[in-house]
């Protein structure tokens, strides 16, 4: 009855102690209800059945040479800058800037001055010289020269001879002429102007062949030898082909390349010189695909590589290089020598993901990069 009349009178000790109740209850657990499986015991759920469906293509590698693709520019077989052999004012021009001359070719003349007349004393001073020495030696058999007399003589004729061809020279110098077959780039002299020994005249160069230089890396070098053949693509879309004619023997400390020349014929100057030219080596057999350029993806590296489907219809990221190129697609190392490829779907898939995969339709293997007959995939 006290305990009644105290529940009655103090109404707010009931309300705590069922709120501890149920909280007790609560944090006991449900009775009777057994915890769900953990992850990862012996029930296993069912499998989920892959979403992502993709086409494929079987496809085996083929041999093919790979291609060497180094960047360089053009450039003249020869260029030289003529330089002035003696003094004098310029008199008369030959050929134009920018015009081809043939060796020999007159490109300044200079004024003739008083060579000719220096020219004329020398051969004089050898014809004096000459017949002296020629009447001291029949003289000396009969005693009336000397050995030292006769030397003298000779010593002198000598030295008419030297000035002679000096002379010579001095006048066969006021013509400077072409060193080769070739086009005048610049030039560097107006009539009028006078020009000392060493001054530049022009600039001449030798454009009927062309030189492309670039570097190769060193995981190359091996594939290329001097006497190899090769092909220029200019950056105006013309093409040669040509042989390399220089491989360096050391690597550059600093890139570790090699620096290769590519030798092309250039008849009539057809092809531009200082241009932006690839030159494209053969650098031996491999294995290879051709795929579509379209295919190729990047990972989360930046690898370029193929997405491929394995036996377990898994998607496989294969990080591959490019072999050769042509115009209907790419030939990419990197793969097994069979491989079932990705080529509808790559994009939306990802490596280890499980997929659907189903052969692809001819037309979608003729766009991929393969004709109809050779598709053979099948579907997982």
């Amino acid at each position: 009855m006290r305990f009644v009349e105290s529940l009655t009178s103090r109404p707010w000790t009931v309300a705590v102690g069922l709120t501890v109740a149920v909280a007790l209850w609560l944090a006991s657990g449900f009775p009777g209800r057994e915890p769900p499986p953990k992850s990862g015991s012996g029930e296993t759920a069912a499998t989920a059945a892959p979403t992502a469906r993709v086409q494929i293509r079987a496809q085996q590698a083929e041999p093919v040479t790979r291609t060497i693709s180094v960047y360089g520019r053009t450039a003249p077989a020869r260029k030289v800058e003529i330089k002035a052999e003696t003094s004098g004012r310029v008199t008369a021009l030959g050929v134009a800037r920018g015009e081809p001359a043939a060796a020999g070719s007159l490109l300044v003349k200079l004024d003739l001055r008083d060579r000719q007349a220096r020219l004329d004393q020398a051969r004089a001073s050898v014809s004096e010289h000459q017949s002296a020495w020629e009447a001291q030696q029949e003289l000396k058999p009969q005693g009336y020269i000397s050995d030292t007399q006769l030397a003298e003589t000779r010593a002198k004729l000598e030295g008419a001879r030297a000035e002679l061809i000096r002379a010579e020279l001095d006048l066969e110098y006021m013509n400077v002429r072409a060193p080769f077959d070739g086009t005048v780039q610049e030039r560097a002299v107006e009539v009028g102007d006078y020009v000392r020994a060493g001054d530049p005249v022009a600039t001449f160069v030798d454009n009927r062949s062309l030189i492309v230089t670039g570097s190769i890396a060193e995981q190359d070098a091996g594939f290329v030898s001097v006497g190899g053949s090769a092909t220029a693509l200019l950056v105006t879309g013309q093409e040669a082909k040509g042989r390399i004619r220089y491989l360096a023997p050391v690597a550059e400390e600093s890139t570790r390349t090699f620096t290769v020349e590519l030798e092309i014929p250039n008849p009539g100057g057809r092809l531009p010189a200082g241009v932006t030219t690839e030159m494209r080596i053969p650098g031996g057999e491999v294995l290879a695909y051709r795929v579509a350029p379209s295919l190729l993806t990047l990972d989360a590296n930046g690898d370029l590589g193929i997405k491929s489907v394995d036996a377990a219809s898994q998607v496989v990221f294969h990080k591959v290089e490019i072999a050769h190129s042509e115009a209907n697609g790419v030939w990419v190392t990197g793969l097994p020598d069979t491989a079932n490829i990705i080529v509808v779907g790559q994009g939306y898939v990802s490596a280890g993901q499980p997929v659907l995969a189903v052969a692809a339709q001819p037309e979608t293997a003729l766009a991929a990069g393969r004709a109809p007959s050779r598709v053979t995939g099948t579907g997982q």
